[in-house]
């Protein structure tokens, strides 16, 4: 599983990579050749739609989607695994409502072959990330779910934003501290 991690991570990285050179070779081209690449804007688009998609089941893996989780925290140990383990499954629900439907979106696109506009491919190639995307949600969130039920875990992993800024505020202040004894 670990080599899925790596590749989970290289894939959205050269996604982002490619994104950034795109823009800036599209931005050079216009400014300064006065020339534009009129494939350019649909291809960032395609790719921004993968690292969307690609990037919320890493979210989920990593545990650093947002949440609204105050009640939860209030909870005790069972209280708070029961929530858990239930917005797990719903969410397990949702992303397989929305694999079914990609899969009957796309298989629409499919058939009736409609191309890119700007792009030399038909339009379902890249909307299947919708269908890879939520199915790769699927496993994150039934991984969540078994280490749940399990008693690995407590709840969803959630990024708890203002934990994470007290955290970073105090490690610039014992870092400021440091370098004040160094001078």
């Amino acid at each position: 599983m670990v080599w899925l991690h790596r590749f989970e991570e290289w894939l959205i990285a050269t996604i982002l990579a490619v994104m950034t050179a795109i823009t800036f070779m599209q931005v050079v081209a216009r400014y300064v050749f006065n020339y534009s690449f009129v494939w350019a804007l649909e291809l960032v688009t395609y790719l921004f739609a993968w690292l969307i998609f690609l990037g919320a089941a890493y979210g989920v893996r990593m545990g650093s989607h947002i949440g609204v989780d105050a009640f939860v925290q209030t909870l005790g140990r069972r209280a708070g695994q029961v929530c858990g383990a239930v917005a797990a499954g719903l969410c397990i629900v949702y992303s397989v409502i929305v694999v079914v439907a990609s899969w009957t979106y796309v298989g629409k696109i499919y058939s009736i072959g409609i191309l890119a506009q700007d792009l030399p491919i038909e339009q379902w190639i890249p909307r299947t990330v919708m269908l890879i995307g939520f199915s790769i949600l699927i496993v994150r969130f039934s991984q969540l779910f078994y280490r749940i039920v399990t008693g690995q875990e407590k709840g969803l992993h959630l990024a708890d934003e203002a934990a994470e800024a007290l955290k970073l505020r105090a490690d610039d202040a014992t870092a400021a501290r440091d370098g004040e004894k160094k001078s």
